[in-house]
């Protein structure tokens, strides 16, 4: 597997990563209000890491270089438990320099216990009623 910069030609497997990863992983929200054109929405101005194996993209992390955030980190459903999301959030890491942050929301238990393993911390927990999320931090 590797880790390497989208290009032009990645983006159509990109959005549809983007698109059912959260119609399977995000119960909270609606389904039927996501399209594939919300990745290019909500990775605008961002620098795109992803994970592809055998010519197949699993997965990718979008950074907000200038506040060392990211952004989006999201992979494949068929893919999950191959390592990409802990591939994508080290290089991510690597690329954006410490102290980094990440915002995932507080019904995301799955991704909760991804990052906490990770080694990254819930920092406070923000937002309204029905869209709290966790603000996680991670230093070396």
């Amino acid at each position: 597997m590797i880790i390497r910069e989208a290009n032009i030609e990645d983006i159509p497997q990109l959005r549809k990563i983007y698109l059912d990863s959260r119609r399977e992983s995000f119960h909270w929200a609606n389904a039927d209000e996501m399209s594939l054109d919300d990745f290019d929405r909500d990775t605008s101005e961002e620098q795109i890491l992803l994970a592809e194996e055998d010519g197949q993209v699993l997965g990718f992390a979008s950074l907000y270089v200038p506040d060392r955030f990211i952004h989006n980190l999201f992979v494949h459903p068929s893919a999950a438990g191959k390592g990409a999301g802990k591939l994508l959030l080290q290089q991510s890491v690597e690329e954006l320099g410490t102290p980094v942050t990440l915002k995932c929301v507080s019904d995301n238990h799955n991704a909760l216990g991804f990052y906490k393993k990770q080694g990254w911390q819930p920092v406070v927990e923000e937002g309204e009623p029905g869209s709290r999320y966790w603000v996680m931090k991670f230093e070396k």
